[in-house]
């Protein structure tokens, strides 16, 4: 059975919203990033791939699918974009609903969908472009290549964000968190390419 988690450091996020009288906007983020998930996870039962974990991060979430990197690019590429296009389909209540929750709803879709599209990885745009490389050149090395030029542009934001301070605190505290996740990612990079190589006989 899927288990679906929150990420400790989304919790302050909210717990600040509630301590603020924001329980309304606490909701619909909540919600928004749900249904984000949801699009995902539709479309992994769509590929006829088991989601193992699901974990909502202050981008949006993380779904733990069984096979991992080792899923056909053509099935990445369809998972990945599930979340962008549930996102999308809020867009389309928006009309039929009140204008005090219409509004900030718009605002909340059109931030989680802007973020997420970013071509960095993890988040749904590095997914997307990553999956359309594979296809086209199936390597396995090209995963190390793709989290190295996401390293190096998660760096430069963080730079970038940091000189533009406060304005920008919510991007900095993001791309520290995504540098985190990449670090980590890095670390097992050599055992991902291992078992990729293992489960779909690519050659280095």
């Amino acid at each position: 059975m899927m288990r679906m988690t929150i990420h400790p450091l989304f919790l302050p996020i909210l717990f600040s919203m509630v301590l603020y009288g924001n329980v309304s906007y606490y909701a619909l983020i909540l919600s928004s990033l749900i249904i984000h998930e949801f699009g995902h996870i539709l479309a992994a039962y769509f590929c006829k791939v088991k989601v193992e974990r699901c974990v909502i991060m202050p981008y949006g979430g993380e779904i733990q699918l069984k096979g991992g990197i080792a899923l056909s690019p053509k099935k990445q590429l369809i998972i990945a974009l599930g979340g962008p296009i549930a996102t999308l389909c809020c867009f389309l209540v928006i009309p039929f609903l009140d204008p005090l929750l219409a509004e900030p709803l718009i605002k909340i879709q059109l931030v989680l969908l802007a973020v997420n599209m970013i071509p960095v990885w993890p988040l749904d745009g590095g997914r997307i472009v990553l999956s359309f490389i594979l296809m086209f050149y199936p390597k396995a090395r090209l995963f190390e290549m793709y989290l190295s030029v996401s390293l190096l542009l998660t760096i430069l934001t963080i730079i970038i964000t940091f000189i533009m301070l406060p304005k920008t605190l919510f991007l900095l505290v993001l791309s520290i968190f995504i540098f985190i996740k990449l670090v980590s990612e890095w670390r097992y990079r050599k055992y991902r390419l291992a078992f990729e190589k293992y489960v779909m006989n690519r050659l280095t």
